[in-house]
């Protein structure tokens, strides 16, 4: 019988427990966590003032890790602004098919990819776990381009990624620990398109057009304001 009303007066005092509330109108909510941007780079042909386009070249790009931000404002319960920031990610950008010896590390590049999107949250906010979608655009700043000391052995000289604006879309979700922290996980999709050129003693000025989009990652906490 103790047994009995100890379960009941447990479960009484859970269901009059309050609800981790999701996000409202009006919320300010920040994020942070460990962010990854794995480019999907699909690469023209490296082409030069002297030979034209070299068929079968191509440029790569790695992928990095850096801190991840979000900062979202909710314009009414289910539909939020939000933006992305990050520390600068660096990025080695390799050619091939050039052939022995240019082929190889030719140089590191960094860059900021602020996206501004819309995001919907289908579920109530009473809801703990808070899936949603977004879509929105991106301008990805291209700074501190270098050349790799293998490059420049090799005859070249200065390198220079363009800037870009593209579209943006992602799926994530929220599940609130407390009325105000929260677990977050989420993944976009980033058009990133960007020229990048350089210069070579005896072939002369060197561009290939790189169609970046990379897929990101992020994992990390949230705070509701």
């Amino acid at each position: 019988m103790r047994k009995t009303l100890f379960t009941a007066s447990l479960l009484a005092a859970a269901l009059a427990a309050p609800l981790a509330q999701a996000h409202q109108a009006g919320d300010i909510i920040v994020r942070a966590g460990a962010i990854t941007v794995d480019p999907r780079e699909d690469s023209g042909a490296i082409s030069t003032a002297v030979t034209g386009s070299l068929a079968g070249s191509s440029a790569t790009l790695d992928s990095d890790t850096q801190l991840g931000l979000n900062f979202a404002y909710m314009v009414t319960d289910n539909i939020g602004i939000e933006l992305l920031a990050a520390t600068p990610f660096s990025h080695d950008v390799g050619v091939k098919g050039l052939g022995a010896p240019l082929d190889g590390k030719f140089g590191s590049i960094k860059h900021l990819p602020p996206t501004l999107s819309v995001v919907y949250y289908p579920l109530a906010s009473q809801s703990a776990f808070q899936p949603y979608v977004g879509a929105g655009i991106n301008y990805t700043w291209f700074f501190d381009d270098k050349l790799s000391s293998h490059a420049e052995s090799n005859s070249f000289s200065g390198l220079e990624l363009k800037d870009s604006w593209g579209l943006a879309a992602q799926i994530g979700m929220d599940y609130m620990l407390t009325d105000t922290l929260m677990l977050n996980a989420q993944v976009r999709y980033i058009d990133i398109d960007t020229e990048a050129t350089s210069n070579h003693s005896s072939l002369g000025k060197v561009k290939v057009d790189v169609d970046v989009d990379p897929f990101v990652y992020m994992v990390g906490l949230g705070y509701k304001f």
